[in-house]
């Protein structure tokens, strides 16, 4: 999926830096999961 998240939210890519965009794009939410930020 976009960002490396699957359909469930959670994120599954490799590289640090596509972590640290995740982080600037979305809220990390409990469980692993990753919501847009609004």
């Amino acid at each position: 999926g976009e960002h490396g998240l699957d359909g469930d939210g959670q994120y599954n890519g490799t590289s640090d830096l596509q972590l640290e965009r995740m982080n600037v794009y979305f809220n990390h939410a409990s469980g692993d999961k990753y919501v847009p930020r609004a």
